[in-house]
């Protein structure tokens, strides 16, 4: 018989729903380890899926409908099924058991670029092993910490340097938990949110409200996907200094005075986007590198900080309109699946 798996679609911009299919056997097996050769692709894999999360500015925007025409085939996701504006299947944030596939990798927890879903089939190359002290739950944060660690390439941080992260959202934060690590920094996490206050702290770092945020930086990581923010970052700047935008703003315009301090003091403003490795790091490093040292960053179990929510995964489609019109703040929101 055919096995039944739950995929979580966005049916129409605003509206969610989890779809039941039937997958063939010959994708999906249901038979004994004595009779795997037979049952699976080689070089795939089936994962049984532990949690997901939710990648709130990113999947807010399409799950609205605000994914811009022009960037329809940049903004896919790897395993993405269906088309922009809906109906699509979309998420990038998974964690899971591998049921059948490469013996090495049968019972090992592995994490994923896959949208929300109960149970999958995938090419045995795209999932990377969370490692044994990370536990599944927080390895949802993998591909967070990969864009932060990203950032962090593009623009190295130097001993002696002030610094501002600028939105604490789940990007700035994983940005900020990462800058804790580095010695001689003077970092601090800016956020219109005073509850963000006890995160930084947590993160043994300084926090400010955007009026009360410190001057003279040579870096500003940026990350509210908000012009008010990206603005308010370019006034922190020193001069000759740079700022590292991360946000993505869908089809939203963003203005800037580039009349005034920016030029006057020659500051440097670039993207940092994780579908494409800083240029300073290709010749070493690989995106699967790149993913392996993030879920490797993982075993701080300060990152547990940034996960303040969780829900079952049936609950996905009100959980993700509330998440997109505002009604669910937080930073990091867990989804959690039951056995399948």
């Amino acid at each position: 018989m055919p096995s039944l798996i739950r995929s979580f679609w966005i049916t129409a911009p605003g509206r969610g729903e989890i779809i039941s299919t039937a997958c063939p056997p010959a994708r999906l097996p249901a038979c004994p380890p004595a009779r795997l050769p037979a049952c699976v692709d080689d070089g795939h894999a089936t994962v049984c899926t532990l949690y997901s999360a939710v990648s709130r500015g990113t999947e807010s925007l399409v799950f609205r409908g605000r994914v811009p025409v022009s960037q329809y085939a940049a903004m896919r996701a790897p395993f993405q099924e269906g088309n922009f504006p809906g109906p699509v299947k979309y998420g990038y944030l998974n964690v899971g058991r591998v049921e059948h596939g490469p013996p090495q990798l049968v019972g090992r927890t592995v994490f994923s670029l896959h949208p929300h879903q109960t149970r999958f089939h995938i090419p045995a190359a795209a999932l990377t092993p969370v490692p044994a002290e990370v536990p599944p739950g927080r390895a949802v944060l993998a591909g967070t910490v990969e864009t932060a660690l990203n950032a962090l390439w593009d623009a190295p941080p130097r001993i002696g340097d002030r610094i501002a992260v600028v939105g604490a959202g789940m990007v700035g934060c994983c940005v900020a938990a990462l800058l804790a690590r580095f010695p001689g920094l003077r970092v601090q996490l800016v956020d219109t949110d005073p509850s963000r206050a006890a995160v930084a702290a947590a993160l043994g770092l300084s926090f400010a409200s955007p009026a009360d945020a410190a001057d003279g930086c040579d870096l500003v990581f940026h990350a509210s996907a908000t012009g008010s923010g990206l603005r308010r970052g370019i006034e922190l700047l020193a001069a000759e200094g740079t700022l590292v935008d991360l946000s993505w703003y869908g089809d939203e315009p963003v203005s800037l005075p580039l009349g005034e301090l920016f030029h006057t003091r020659r500051l440097t403003l670039r993207s940092s986007q994780v579908g494409a490795l800083a240029p300073a790091q290709r010749a070493r490093h690989t995106a699967a590198d790149r993913l392996t040292l993030a879920l490797e960053l993982l075993r701080d179990p300060v990152f547990d900080t940034l996960i303040t929510g969780e829900s079952p995964f049936e609950e996905l489609p009100s959980v993700l309109a509330d998440i997109a019109t505002g009604r669910l703040p937080g930073l990091c929101h867990r989804i959690r699946y039951g056995p399948h």
